[in-house]
């Protein structure tokens, strides 16, 4: 009897998925609930599991095809337990004949001396260990550029090679490549050159030189399932809905200081230091409650408005920014907050978020000062009609009370989906936003 790996479902609203890779090969005894193929959604990545005992009889889809939900992936044939056994003997004596051959002497001189069964062994069980030095994100990003990565040097302390250690090691062979490309061409120029000063010094007629033209160096990279995906509803998201941008700037000495004075005692006690996105976390909750339709959405011609305040944080990835969902912030303490967002990041540079916490939300909030911005206007995330932008903090000479004052300010935007929220609201939203940063005690009341 066979039973067929057939794509799963893979979460609210994908259909689609890229074979990523194969865990086990044809004719490979594999064990009910083990892991068979890999599948790279425009998410998060997925193992499909086997759902009975056998062997891998033959493989449908090669790793980087696309399939759909319900496509056949391969074959398991259901095997009794007296094959197996066979399965495994046949590896067995194979294994065996091996460390014989292995350890034979060898009788032509002129051939290269064989590693022994026990060095082979040890480094067998080197890569193994350094493959599991290896973090998911640095594996798959070798993989893409076709990087051996025992070359490459782990800057970590534990030897753990990250995806910094191979964007680095990247870098490197990039640039030796364009100083070796820039060294061909000089000597190009120079010979040219040479060839201009012997012709001067001759009396017979000049020729016209023409120089080489200087090498122009591309690359290709095949977009992820990710990055197409984000590349699709970015381009929805302009298309589908009538967006619309409203900026404000926010003073942000209130918050500074209440940090610095209760950074340390918050850390003792909650064992996490105290950031700025819980402040705005709870700042659009308590705008939202204000303003409810900032937190719905279109669907056909009515509007849904959603009475719980589940808040996306986008967080920047290898492969562009994911969302993750705050679930309940309104029911939230500022350290929950903070560990809900530090859990992320972490999920997030390992590569092991789950489709679960990227379901859902109703507002996003993007920070794209961590990165420098000092002003942008972020794109909505449909079906969602709001998303608060922030920016970096910067010293700036303000007015208040007539006097000239410097102060650490902040510039906000606001996107919005004109359809259903008018250009009122979303300006008087982002003002109660900026009124709860600015005075904290009102935020800890009504935030």
């Amino acid at each position: 009897m066979s039973i067929e790996i057939i794509v799963p479902e893979l979460g609210e609203s994908i259909v689609e998925a890229t074979v990523a890779r194969w865990l086990k090969q044809e004719g490979e005894r594999i064990k009910v609930g083990e892991a068979v193929v890999e599948l790279e959604t425009e998410k998060v990545n997925l193992e499909v599991s086997a759902e009975q005992t056998g062997v891998l009889a033959h493989i449908e889809r090669q790793e980087g095809e696309d399939v759909e939900i319900g496509d056949v992936l391969g074959v398991i044939e259901e095997t009794d337990e007296e094959s197996l056994q066979a399965i495994d003997k046949d590896k067995t004596g194979d294994k065996t004949q091996t460390e014989e051959k292995a350890e034979s002497p060898v009788v032509d001189a002129s051939q290269p001396k064989e590693t022994s069964t026990e060095e082979s062994t040890r480094e067998d069980k080197t890569s193994e260990k350094n493959d599991e030095r290896t973090t998911p994100m640095a594996k798959r990003l070798a993989q893409e550029h076709d990087i051996d990565l025992s070359q490459v040097a782990p800057d970590d302390m534990d030897g753990r090679v990250t995806k910094g250690d191979v964007e680095r090691y990247l870098k490197d062979q990039r640039d030796k490549t364009e100083a070796e490309t820039k060294a061909e061409a000089k000597a190009q120029q120079d010979e040219v050159k040479e060839k201009i000063r012997d012709e001067e010094q001759q009396p017979a007629e000049k020729q016209p030189i023409e120089f080489a033209d200087r090498p122009k160096r591309e690359e290709r990279i095949r977009m992820s399932r990710r990055r197409q995906t984000i590349a699709r509803r970015l381009v929805e998201a302009q298309q589908t809905t009538a967006m619309l941008t409203t900026f404000n700037e926010v003073d942000m000495s209130a918050v500074i200081d209440l940090r610095h004075r209760r950074q340390k005692s918050f850390q003792e006690q909650h064992h996490i230091k105290l950031g700025f996105m819980s402040f705005f976390v709870k700042a659009v909750v308590g705008a939202l409650k204000q303003f409810p339709r900032l937190n719905g959405e279109v669907d056909g011609n009515e509007i849904v408005l959603k009475h719980y305040y589940d808040i996306g944080m986008a967080v920047g990835a290898e492969e562009g920014l994911v969302v993750p969902v705050i679930r309940e912030a309104d029911r939230l303490t500022f350290a929950e907050i903070e560990q809900t967002i530090n859990d992320y990041v972490q999920k997030v540079n390992e590569g092991s978020l789950s489709l679960k916490d990227l379901r859902g939300g109703t507002f996003t909030i993007t920070n794209g000062g961590v990165f420098g911005s000092l002003l942008s206007t972020p794109i909505l995330n449909p079906p969602q009609v709001g998303i608060l932008g922030l920016h970096k903090i910067e010293k700036r000479p303000i007015v208040i009370n007539d006097e000239m004052v410097i102060r650490p300010m902040m510039y906000v935007a606001l996107s919005y989906d004109h359809r259903i929220v008018d250009g009122r609201e979303a300006v008087k939203f982002l003002v109660r936003v900026k009124e709860l940063i600015e005075d904290p005690e009102v935020l800890l009341l009504e935030g």
